[in-house]
């Protein structure tokens, strides 16, 4: 047998093989050494005031402080919108030991009940361990006392205070001032859009409706903040800087709260229970609205019913807003504003201007009025007038004075819809009237172009007739009606309806939009006269239509009565209000200015259902005008003394 042969190792190779590995080794470990060092030099000295500052974001928070909200007075600086010290039991769940045991022992102590602690479940997952969460809000001082007296006992339980929006004349001015609200997803949108969510970080309410909501940004103020240390649990250890909040701006209205109040109790029926004996109180489905002609200030603005604004403030329940939304009666509703009517007979003065200026009619112009009127070389239904025997010769005073419909509707047949609705706008109808709440209306002034959009159908003559005395398609707001009133007041000038006075120790200007819209300049004076001297004989004339209701007033005035169509007559049919449902009754509208002179007031109503104008909104004008322009003690009135106690309830 072959033996094998021993191989001897090559030791200088396997060296070499060493070395040459070592030192590939060698260059690794001090290139990763170099990079190693490389990225500390840039940690530690390059970017050390970056990652300090970072550092400095973990430790050092800024916490956001919630300004004061603004208070709003009324033009004699009574307070309308306060802000009031809330308490709320609240429960940090990290301090908690047992949770289940502290809500078993609440039950007990302080009434909580399911539906509480259901709520403060749903919350409690929205938020962070170490925050409070309520669990019991508004609490009564009889509820603080209790629990701060077994405080001891529930750890991680505390009392806390907040400053909640309260309005203290309740339902009279909720259609004016509106109410704040907690912050919804919908607000918070908003806020984002217009880069105003930073301002919001610590604020529970926001305006939701009317001036709260119109004048939000002066009201709601700056928010402040601290910049506080924390621990790495985010619990705040103590607080390094504070920057206080800036509260928002306290405003004043143009409002009369002792006015509007008066002008609510107008609007509401009071009388004794015979069984029980206890007084019944039953609010009237209208709206008032009364300006200072001068001005265009909103002294008062009264949506009957109402509703009490404190109960959204706190958070409304589900049953409570139903019942709201389900009322046949509409009290969420602004009928001022968002309240759409045909404007009926009170734009017949605005619609004399029109045609004596466009030379339709003149001051000399005459027609016969035999109770009916038909489209001439026609054989269409005749349209009838209020007054079924007619009324005779007719100028356009006496049509004015007796609300002749027969007039108008030739009036309108001869201007044509065009002209027609070009002049009603430069009254303001069909527009927003410009006033500072958002919750307008624009209603409706008809043309050629609106019929085609809204039904595919052409304009045709027959439509244009009823437009003539305010009805057909033609609808408007009471506010809508109490701007046209001004604007023939005041010969043209057109002037937007405005609620704030003015910002409390600020150079604030009112904010009255005269450039907004241009003045009827093309009118002469003697046409201004015309009509409203046909006012003043509604009046006071012979036969003037609402000549009872201001039957031995102190002073001249001037206004227009209007009773609009809830549904349409047939040919034959007779209107009979005793046989109809209340709810299919005319609506009554009244317009009125007084001194005539020099007006300083103009009053603008429309009472749902009520019936003729001048029987039913006549004396509620008159009533307003006697308690403004009279002396105290001139007019004894029993209404009055209602609005004291009402006044005192408050102040006490």
């Amino acid at each position: 047998m072959r033996q094998k042969r021993t191989q001897i190792r090559d030791h200088r190779a396997e060296s070499a093989l060493f070395f040459r590995r070592a030192l590939v080794s060698f260059i690794g470990i001090v290139v990763l050494v170099s990079v190693l060092l490389t990225n500390l030099y840039h940690i530690q000295i390059r970017e050390h005031e970056d990652y300090q500052t970072r550092s400095n974001d973990n430790r050092i928070k800024i916490v956001p402080v919630a300004p004061n909200r603004g208070l709003i007075y009324d033009r004699n600086g009574v307070l309308l919108a306060e802000n009031r010290p809330v308490y709320s039991l609240e429960i940090t769940t990290e301090k908690v030991p047992d949770l289940d045991d502290t809500f078993a022992r609440l039950k007990t102590l302080m009434g909580i009940t399911d539906d509480q602690i259901a709520r403060f479940d749903r919350e409690r997952r929205r938020t962070r361990r170490f925050k409070s969460v309520p669990l019991l809000n508004q609490m009564t001082e009889e509820q603080v006392a209790l629990f701060s007296v077994n405080q001891f006992q529930f750890p991680g339980v505390e009392v806390k205070a907040y400053l909640k929006r309260y309005y203290p004349y309740r339902d009279a001015l909720t259609h004016v001032l509106g109410y704040v609200a907690k912050i919804n997803d919908r607000d918070i949108d908003r806020l984002e859009r217009e880069d105003k969510i930073n301002n919001y970080k610590a604020t529970r309410d926001i305006g939701k409706l009317g001036i709260e909501k119109y004048y939000e940004d002066l009201l709601h103020g700056t928010s402040g903040y601290q910049e506080v240390e924390v621990n790495s649990r985010g619990r705040i250890i103590r607080t390094l800087k504070y920057v206080p909040p800036i509260p928002g701006k306290d405003i004043k209205l143009n409002i009369d709260i002792e006015l509007q109040l008066y002008v609510q109790e107008l609007l509401t029926d009071r009388h004794l229970d015979p069984d029980t004996g206890e007084e019944v109180v039953k609010h009237k489905r209208g709206s008032v609205v009364v300006m200072d002609p001068r001005d265009s200030s909103v002294l008062a603005m009264v949506s009957s019913p109402s509703y009490d604004p404190n109960l959204f403030v706190h958070g409304i329940s589900g049953k409570e807003y139903r019942a709201l939304l389900n009322d046949k009666n509409r009290p969420l509703v602004n009928r001022v504003t968002l309240g759409i009517y045909p404007p009926a007979s009170t734009v017949k003065p605005m619609i004399a201007v029109a045609a004596l200026t466009e030379g339709v009619i003149t001051p000399r112009t005459t027609r016969n009025d035999p109770g009916w009127w038909r489209i001439p070389n026609s054989n269409s239904r005749p349209f009838r007038d209020w007054l079924r025997w007619g009324h005779g010769k007719v100028n356009i005073y006496k049509a004015i004075e007796e609300s002749v419909d027969t007039f108008f509707y030739q009036v309108a047949y001869d201007m044509g819809i065009d002209r027609l609705s070009d002049w009603m706008g430069r009254f303001g109808y069909g527009e927003y009237t410009g006033i500072d709440i958002h919750e307008e209306s624009k209603a409706n002034m008809p043309t050629r172009e609106w019929k085609q959009a809204r039904f595919r159908q052409p304009w045709y003559q027959g439509d244009t007739i009823p437009v003539g005395i305010g009805q057909g398609y033609w609808t408007a707001t009471p506010l809508q009606i109490a701007k046209a009133t001004t604007v023939l007041v005041n010969n043209g000038r057109v002037q937007a309806p405005h609620l704030l006075k003015d910002v409390i120790n600020e150079n604030v200007e009112t904010p009255a939009k005269y450039d907004d819209f241009p003045p009827i300049d093309n009118v002469s004076q003697e046409d201004w006269d015309i009509a409203k001297d046909g006012m003043y004989r509604v009046l006071f004339g012979h036969r003037g239509t609402a000549r009872r209701a201001f039957y031995g007033a102190q002073y001249k005035a001037g206004g227009k009565s209007g009773s609009a169509q809830v549904f349409g007559l047939a040919e034959d049919q007779e209107y009979n209000a005793d046989e109809l449902e209340e709810h299919l009754r005319d609506h009554a509208l009244f317009t009125a200015f007084a001194p005539f002179e020099k007006p300083e007031v103009v009053v603008s109503m429309v009472l749902e259902n009520a019936g003729g104008g001048s029987s039913n909104g006549g004396p509620v004008a008159r009533k307003i005008f006697d308690h403004m322009l009279l002396k105290p003690g001139e007019h004894p009135d029993p209404l009055v003394a209602i609005v004291d106690r009402k006044m005192a309830e408050v102040t006490q």
